[in-house]
């Protein structure tokens, strides 16, 4: 896969190469889009920001264009490019001052 089989603000599902190199079954939030991959929230696991590469990606199964009422936000600047050349995951989360956080 490359960039262009991905858009930003799409969910997708995915078989996925993980790290031991086995096929696994994904569920993906794709936030942005870089050269070398694309950042993620991972939509089945625990929500984490992470970095996947498009060649980890071996088919698309099912993707589904996200309304705007619907979308995740995070701060363009969390998801720039530059932050994310020596990381593969980042925890995000909102707080609320209604909330005492």
């Amino acid at each position: 896969m490359d960039q262009s089989n991905f858009h930003q603000d799409t969910r997708y599902t995915v078989t996925l190469r993980d790290e031991s190199q086995k096929l696994r079954p994904a569920n993906l939030y794709v936030m942005k889009k870089h050269k070398d991959g694309m950042v993620v929230r991972m939509t089945d696991k625990d929500g984490r920001l992470t970095k996947i590469n498009y060649d980890d990606v071996i088919k698309i199964v099912n993707e589904q264009k996200v309304n705007e009422q619907e979308r995740f936000y995070v701060p363009d600047a969390v998801l720039a490019e530059n932050n994310w050349k020596d990381r593969k995951t980042l925890e995000h989360y909102s707080s609320s001052p209604h909330r005492g956080k």
